[in-house]
């Protein structure tokens, strides 16, 4: 079950693909934007789900909406996702899965991310 609505997002701090570290608090703070969480790179539904974000990313764009997409991928096997499939935003980096878990994004007993998406506010 994903977080209720109207909860206040839990903040993190993750590596990306921008080569730097994105910070909920810092760096998005009063932002609209969506996080969306999937189970592994490369794999059929993840890289579907990636490639619609990647179609529909020039409207999120417009509307100054980033897209982060989020899995327990290391930082070089999201760089080589992103690149393979050109997609024009950010893939963070939970190696640990503490973010996945404090979004209710994350299988307990196999400990990999499930599918969820957030539109923050």
């Amino acid at each position: 079950m994903a977080l209720e609505l109207g909860t206040a997002a839990p903040d993190f701090t993750l590596p990306s693909t921008s080569d730097k570290k994105i910070s909920l608090s810092k760096d998005l703070k009063g932002k609209a934007l969506i996080l969306f969480f999937y189970p592994k790179d490369f794999t059929r539904g993840c890289t579907a789900e990636a490639c619609e974000f990647r179609d529909q990313f020039a409207e999120f764009r417009d509307l100054d909406i980033p897209v982060f997409g989020i899995s327990r991928d290391d930082i070089p096997t999201h760089e080589k996702f992103k690149k393979a499939y050109k997609l024009p935003f950010d893939l963070l980096s939970d190696e640990s899965g503490k973010v996945c878990k404090a979004y209710d994004a994350l299988i307990p007993l196999i400990k990999m991310p499930k599918r969820v998406t957030y539109l923050l506010d």
